[in-house]
């Protein structure tokens, strides 16, 4: 495979609203010891790349400042010391960033084969959320079969994730959505039930149930004591990001006396070998569900590159459910 000394990607010009993004040229990155060269064909848009273009989320010291975090493509080229891959195989990855480019760089072991049946643009739509659903809901949150699990956004790309992953590991599922449309799509998923939290009380609709064992959450702000109040005795708190801010008066008598757990985590700062950890655990458990038909990426919408603003605008709406993917080259 024949590299090219520069490419086409799209850079953040200033932080700002979406139209801060823009097409340039850089050149192509080269790997390094036990990292590889993806030809990118997709790439995955998420909320993240979203806080970065915003000003809010800086890359790592190490990291391209361009955004995008997971892709799908072809290895390019091999640094030394990588052994698994060869020129051409086709891949999905986590990226530390550069996405949304032609060619992209990650660590070896953050790359993984493509599963069977699922093309090119799905692919580009699993490792963000694959890693991030995984990392905090099994190796975190520790969800175990027949367990009572709340998923807040459920028709996100992290929402519709997880309440498949979640179904295939045996855990009763609930979600929150804001209309009854999402709604309807989290039920189609396999949650046992969806609340329209612009009309429904998750806390008093979950009271039935005996309340949740764990809860994934990403909304923060008022729904911190909400969700103290949901959970089960012994239940666990996931916090994942704070779409309506860290800080709330929070009484943690309720955690001593009921024997409540809080955690949470972000993916990008981890260490490689960190994720590298968390990439051996989705191939050797998520794969296997991908291959029987457990779980499949919903797919919002798909870009052009050079339409990356259009795509950045359409995550930051209410209206989408899923993923939404930027086509980068055939």
């Amino acid at each position: 495979m024949t590299v090219p000394h520069a490419m086409l990607a799209i850079e953040i010009t200033q932080p700002g609203p979406p139209d801060v993004l823009a097409p340039c040229s850089v050149p192509v990155p080269v790997p390094k010891h036990g990292q590889i060269l993806i030809r990118v064909a997709y790439a995955g848009v998420n909320r993240p790349d979203a806080l970065q273009r915003a000003g809010a989320y800086n890359p790592p010291a190490n990291a391209s400042p361009l955004p995008g975090l997971e892709c799908s493509g072809h290895v390019a080229a091999i640094g030394p010391g990588v052994t698994r891959w060869a020129v051409g195989d086709a891949v999905c990855a986590l990226l530390p960033g550069g996405g949304y480019a032609e060619y992209a760089l990650t660590a070896a072991d953050h790359a993984l084969p493509i599963p069977d049946g699922i093309s090119l643009r799905d692919a580009a739509c699993l490792p963000e959320t694959c890693f991030t659903v995984w990392s905090n809901i099994v190796m975190r949150g520790g969800l175990r079969a027949g367990e009572k699990f709340l998923i807040h956004g459920g028709t996100s790309g992290i929402g519709t994730t997880a309440i498949q992953i979640a179904r295939a590991l045996g855990a009763r599922v609930f979600t929150t959505a804001g209309s009854d449309k999402k709604c309807a799509v989290c039920t189609d998923l396999g949650a046992e039930a969806a609340f329209n939290y612009t009309e429904q009380d998750f806390v008093s609709e979950m009271k039935p149930h005996g309340g949740a064992d764990l809860i994934l959450d990403m909304v923060g702000g008022s729904y911190l004591p909400r969700n103290i109040k949901t959970l089960a005795d012994d239940g666990r708190l996931v916090q994942i990001a704070f779409l309506t801010g860290p800080k709330i008066e929070l009484n943690f008598a309720e955690l001593m006396v009921r024997r409540l757990t809080i955690t949470g985590s972000t993916l990008r700062p981890q260490s490689d070998l960190a994720k590298a950890r968390i990439a051996a655990q989705i191939e050797q458990h998520v794969w296997p569900m991908i291959a029987r038909g457990a779980l499949k990426p919903v797919i919002d919408s798909e870009y052009p590159l050079d339409q990356a603003p259009a795509a950045h605008w359409r995550i930051e709406t209410p209206g989408h459910i899923g993923k939404i993917v930027l086509k980068i080259q055939d």
